[in-house]
């Protein structure tokens, strides 16, 4: 850990690439998941507003919930299509300049965020959070294409992590910048909404000194003398850059005749069945689990909690600490811990501080001090997914999935992610307004049965190949059904036999 450490403060431009790459990238990802927290008071006033001057009356308050949930959720919708377009734009026009073209973008939905309190329209603030959600698609994608494809593949460990700790970067910021001693004011918080435009403006006039994806130069543009002069300037001119540009066209090479499965083939292929299951329960629960219900409605999930109202915004921001804190100690325990453990203990460790939450949120009528017990059971929940789910899950499609699977599988798996954090915009707020405190059963319902899915269904992955993984998910899935066949077969051999005795 201490050497990949070295090596890469040794390399100062890819040190440059992971930070701008990431401030532009999966940052606005999780800014844009926490940052409608802290002026929502702001924003339906706004759309009050707009309905007192347009129709003359004001909203009853179940519409002004579900139009709230429908500016939290339609994000998800933007990040959908940006997600299934960012493949085809990163072929067609390179990694660097897709990023380059997406905060264009990300500018363009800061423009609609800072006119809308002006022109009375939250049908402003509701397109702006459609053109910020297709920024995050494409990031999502683009960014981790473009970091790990300039590193070497002794940091690419190391750099994939940097990924996420962006993503908890991006939900810390939207909390901090939220409080009201900075922009979560009733005159600042047009600019709060904007700032995505701020990080945007910033890549792009740092991006350009950057290079292209050496592989992208490489295998797509056929460009060897351009892959050579980028890894030279990203790893430094002393480290020879023609062995990993041969093992790149090595691999190149072993891939040209493998057949890439489109989905429905991959839905319906027996043969990797239990690995699309693995793929389906832990993407779904990374969304149900409600790490994001804490995100995009902290202040509810807290006053439920029993919060202050005057402490809400502060209760959030130790939550976004505590992940940015865990995401980066994380690469420290994915390098020592298999990643069943920790999805396995994880799960089972959110379910266990859930099912206490509940019970001190009970209390909590009785005994006064008890709402903060359960805010420190909601920072021990983070903790264990921060450590567990939140650095697994993403790269698990690219583990237990050969290379003609892959494409698909990550397809399956980003829309699963787009669709149930869509769910849980949308159907959180009249979760808790029916169910109160006991919201948090569903989520443990959600991260128990998971825990005991990923115990009894998924292999270890630790150090092995894709190959090794595969046959493991065969051995444990098989198993019982040769057992039948090994008894039935026992079976009719013992009729054989009693038939010829009979004979006899």
């Amino acid at each position: 850990m201490t050497s990949s450490l070295t090596l890469l403060l040794r390399s100062p431009v890819l040190l440059a690439a992971i930070l701008i790459s990431g401030i532009g990238g999966t940052f606005q990802y999780g800014f844009s998941i926490s940052v409608l927290n802290s002026p929502s008071v702001f924003i339906k006033n706004l759309v009050n507003s707009t309905c007192q001057q347009r129709y003359g009356r004001s909203l009853e308050p179940w519409e002004l919930s579900l139009i709230w949930s429908f500016i939290v959720s339609i994000y998800c919708v933007g990040g959908l299509i940006g997600t299934l377009s960012a493949g085809r734009l990163a072929a067609v026009y390179g990694r660097k300049n897709t990023l380059l073209l997406n905060n264009v973008v990300a500018i363009c939905g800061a423009v609609l965020m800072l006119l809308s309190k002006s022109a009375l329209s939250f049908e402003m603030i509701i397109v702006g959070r459609i053109v910020y959600g297709i920024n995050a698609g494409v990031s999502l994608i683009v960014h981790t294409l473009y970091i790990l494809e300039c590193a070497p593949k002794r940091l690419r460990g190391m750099v994939g992590v940097s990924v996420a700790s962006f993503v908890s970067l991006g939900k810390f910021s939207g909390q901090l910048l939220g409080i009201s001693e900075l922009l979560g004011t009733e005159e600042r918080w047009i600019w709060l909404l904007a700032f995505s435009g701020v990080t945007g403006l910033l890549q792009l006039l740092t991006l350009p000194f950057l290079p292209e994806s050496p592989r992208y130069l490489l295998l797509e543009r056929s460009d060897r003398q351009g892959c050579e002069m980028a890894l030279r300037r990203l790893w430094g001119a002393k480290k020879d850059p023609k062995p990993e540009m041969e093992d790149m066209l090595a691999e190149d090479a072993a891939l040209k005749g493998v057949k890439i499965h489109r989905i429905m083939e991959l839905l319906l292929d027996v043969n990797v069945r239990w690995q699309l299951l693995t793929v389906i329960v832990t993407f779904s629960t990374l969304q149900l689990c409600g790490i994001n219900a804490v995100y995009l409605y902290s202040f509810d999930v807290f006053q439920a909690a029993g919060i202050p109202k005057e402490n809400l915004r502060y209760a959030a921001l130790g939550t976004g600490l505590c992940e940015v804190s865990t995401s980066i100690a994380c690469v420290l325990i994915i390098e020592s811990t298999g990643k069943k453990v920790l999805l396995f203990r994880g799960y089972l460790g959110m379910a266990a501080a859930l099912a206490l939450l509940t019970v001190t949120l009970y209390l909590q009528e009785f005994v006064s001090w008890m709402s903060y017990c359960s805010l420190v059971l909601i920072c021990i929940y983070i903790l264990f997914f921060s450590t567990g789910p939140a650095g697994v899950t993403a790269p698990l499609p690219g583990e237990i999935f050969t290379q003609s699977y892959k494409p698909a599988a990550f397809t399956v798996a980003c829309t699963l992610n787009w669709v149930g954090l869509f769910a849980v915009g949308m159907l959180f707020p009249l979760i808790v307004k029916h169910l109160d405190y006991f919201c948090f059963l569903i989520f443990f319902a959600f991260c128990f049965c998971s825990g005991v899915f990923v115990w009894f269904n998924v292999p270890e992955t630790k150090n092995k190949t894709v190959l090794e993984i595969t046959e493991d998910f065969n051995k444990m899935h098989r198993k019982p059904r040769r057992s039948f066949e090994s008894k039935l077969s026992s079976v009719h051999t013992s009729d054989i036999q009693a038939t010829v005795s009979t004979k006899l």
